[in-house]
């Protein structure tokens, strides 16, 4: 992942309700979930959560496809993998034994 990526995807993270939101849809895995039920869960109006898939779709962390009526918003675990490898790239550097730690944690972690 380049640096211009990374900081994208942390600008768009940088925010309370985007964060949250992210956090809800890794929740629903690659089902997904609809706009109108994911307004609900953050408890915010349409236009407003509008705006915010926008900047995370914009980072490249989420994606989404119309089903119906409804637009499905899922999380693009490959991009959130290499945002965490990205983070945990040079970790193993000093410490080579945190590197067992750091492999175990994202196997464990994303789907």
């Amino acid at each position: 992942m380049q640096i211009e990526n990374a900081l994208t995807a942390f600008a768009a993270l940088s925010q309370e309700t985007r964060l949250q939101a992210l956090r809800i849809l890794v929740e629903n895995g690659k089902e997904g979930l609809a706009a109108g039920a994911l307004s609900e869960k953050l408890g915010i109006p349409h236009n407003t959560l509008s705006f915010h898939l926008s900047q995370l779709t914009n980072s490249g962390l989420i994606s989404s496809k119309k089903q119906g009526r409804s637009v499905i918003y899922f999380v693009k675990f490959d991009a959130l993998q290499n945002l965490v490898q990205f983070l945990l790239k040079d970790c193993c550097a000093i410490n080579k034994s945190t590197c067992k730690d750091v492999e175990k944690l994202l196997r464990s972690c994303i789907c």
